[in-house]
């Protein structure tokens, strides 16, 4: 399993498509996709693509989807090896299925595909990609970084559900799509708190954290409040110079979160501090969280993977969706205890001058 694309239902497809194009880089892909009652973009980089759709006319599913939901992700689809036996797996264990296995040919590709309802107004499309003609090849998925395209991968998707949901969302997680359960956090402040499970699935390559206010001002929570139910609070695009594309982001006039040039004096306190001065200016000037964990490699010498992680503004103009960028050194796994407080601390920030946070 993997992630496919990711389904962002907006109120202008044709705006958002040129927002990811100005702002981050990304590639506009001409899909023949638009119906009568829906306008769809689709825009790429590397491996990474998401889908765009805004209604044309009151119909249009998209329309409905916003009339309950502020713009965000409407569905996350997944690539699976077997479909059929996916769906039937999820049947069996309640899913509801909201769209039959539909099947289609596009180009030398064969697609098969089906939706099944997940959390809130969230959706997952399962699709299964095989070849029609023996000659032909599909691309391999990695993505190629060039100094046009700055991501890789999706790093993680994370999820927020109400309180008390958390046990009951990671328990569908693991029976419908068997995501296994990884790391927990529980984050409080003097303010406020959540706590959090990590799902991945089988094969590793998704990742899915899922947050439930543990406070009633919990930013989980006002993120629910405003979005009007569970859904996806943030996507990790992952690339390998993070604070080279920060600087290209920057220049393109991306809103993101601000971090006190305090927190890079407490982080020089640390033990086994692995950056150069150097490296450390760099990444504090583009406001940059760093973790690490360090071990000892079988070679003897000390390695310590490294997370550099970094926050848009919501995006939509809500305290709803926003991305996270990330890279990892030195085969960096899970994710660092230090920088999601960092990041739990840095959201509590924004609340406080939204004045939703006393």
């Amino acid at each position: 399993m993997k992630i496919d694309s990711v389904h962002f239902y907006v109120e202008d497809a044709k705006i958002w498509r040129d927002w990811f194009v100005n702002h981050l880089g990304f590639e506009a892909v001409t899909d023949r996709l638009n119906s009568f009652h829906t306008c769809t973009e689709v825009v790429k980089s590397g491996s990474v693509c998401f889908v765009l759709s805004s209604p044309l006319l009151p119909t249009s599913p998209v329309a409905e989807f916003l009339r309950q939901y502020p713009p965000g992700v409407a569905d996350v689809a997944f690539a699976v090896e077997d479909v059929e036996a996916a769906i039937a797996h999820a049947k069996m264990h309640g899913a509801k299925v909201l769209q039959p296995i539909q099947q289609q040919n596009v180009g030398a590709t064969s697609l098969k595909w089906s939706k099944i309802a997940a959390w809130g107004g969230l959706t997952h499309t399962l699709i299964e990609r095989s070849l029609v003609s023996s000659h032909a090849s599909l691309p391999d998925g990695k993505g190629q970084m060039t100094n046009d395209n700055f991501f890789i991968a999706i790093d993680h998707i994370v999820l927020n559900v109400a309180i008390g949901e958390l046990e009951r969302a990671v328990t569908w997680y693991e029976n419908i799509l068997d995501f296994q359960p990884q790391q927990v956090f529980k984050i409080k402040t003097d303010r406020s708190a959540l706590h959090s499970q990590v799902m991945v699935s089988r094969n590793g390559n998704v990742q899915l954290p899922i947050n439930e206010p543990a406070s009633s001002n919990s930013q989980i929570q006002e993120f629910l409040d405003v979005n009007r139910g569970p859904g996806i609070q943030h996507i990790a695009l992952r690339t390998t110079n993070l604070v080279s594309a920060i600087a290209k982001f920057r220049a393109n006039g991306l809103p993101l979160l601000s971090v006190p040039q305090s927190y890079y004096t407490q982080l020089k306190q640390r033990s086994g501090f692995p950056l150069s001065t150097l490296e450390l200016e760099a990444i504090a000037q583009q406001e940059i969280l760093v973790d690490w964990q360090e071990y000892t490699s079988l070679e003897g010498g000390h390695i310590a993977p490294l997370l550099l992680q970094i926050f848009t503004q919501p995006i939509f103009g809500q305290p709803t969706f926003f991305f996270e960028f990330i890279e990892r050194r030195f085969q960096a796994q899970g994710f660092g205890e230090g920088n999601f407080r960092a990041l739990f601390e840095a959201i509590e920030s924004e609340q406080i001058k939204r004045g939703t946070l006393q």
